[in-house]
C-alpha cells in the first residue's frame, strides 16, 4: 500500500497533500511512495471534477496494490483510527463495477456487490467478488473504506451502465454509492 506526499497537478491546478494525516498512516504496512501513482488513473479522474467545482481539499491519495482482505481490514481500522477525530474528511473510493459483460450479467452481478455495501459487509463483499469473479476493479479500496466508516449507513445513490447510454453487446457497470458516518 502506498500513500503519496507530493502534489497533483491538472489542468485545473495543483493539489496540495495533507502531509499531517499521511505522516500519521506511513508505516510498516503503508508506505510514502509516489511512483505507485504513476500508472493509476483514479485521482487524475476524481480531482478536475472537485477542482472544477471549487472545492480544492488537501488530499491523501492511497495506492491499493494489496488484494488480502487481512491487510485490507488493518489498513482500514489504521485509517479509521487516524480520522476519528476529524470532522473534515472525505473519502473516495474509486471503482468500476462489472466489466465487459452483457447489461443483463452486469445488473446481476453488480446487485451483488452493491447488497454487500450497502449492508456494510466487507468479509461478505470480498468473498462474493472472488467466488462469483465479479470484474471490480476497485474492490480493495472499497474494503478499506467500509472499514475506515464502520458504523456509517449506505445509500446507493445510482446504478448505471455503458449500456445505459449507449446500447452495446458488453458494458461496464456503475455505481455511486455514500457512507455517511
Amino acid at each position: 500500500m502506498a500513500v503519496t506526499s507530493e502534489a497533483f497537478e491538472t489542468p485545473f491546478g495543483t493539489v496540495q497533500a495533507d502531509g499531517e494525516l499521511i505522516g500519521d498512516l506511513v508505516d510498516d504496512l503503508i508506505t510514502d511512495d509516489s511512483e505507485a501513482h504513476a500508472y493509476e488513473h483514479s485521482l487524475e479522474v476524481q480531482i478536475p471534477f472537485m477542482q472544477y467545482i471549487g472545492w480544492n481539499p488537501l488530499i491523501v491519495p492511497i495506492c491499493i496494490g494489496v488484494q488480502d482482505f487481512e491487510t485490507l481490514i488493518a489498513v482500514g481500522e489504521k485509517l479509521k483510527k487516524s480520522i476519528a477525530a476529524r470532522t473534515d474528511v472525505l473519502l473516495i473510493a474509486s471503482s468500476d463495477m462489472s466489466h465487459y459483460v452483457t447489461a443483463k450479467v452486469a445488473r446481476n452481478l453488480d446487485t451483488m456487490a452493491i447488497a454487500c455495501i450497502l449492508e456494510m459487509d466487507s468479509r461478505r463483499l470480498y468473498d462474493t467478488i472472488l467466488s462469483k469473479d465479479i470484474t471490480m476493479c476497485g474492490f480493495a479500496p472499497t474494503i478499506v473504506m467500509m472499514e475506515a466508516l464502520k458504523g456509517s449507513k449506505a445509500e446507493l445513490l445510482k446504478y448505471a451502465t455503458s449500456g445505459d447510454v449507449r446500447p452495446m453487446d458488453e458494458v461496464v457497470g456503475y455505481a455511486s454509492i455514500a457512507l455517511e458516518r
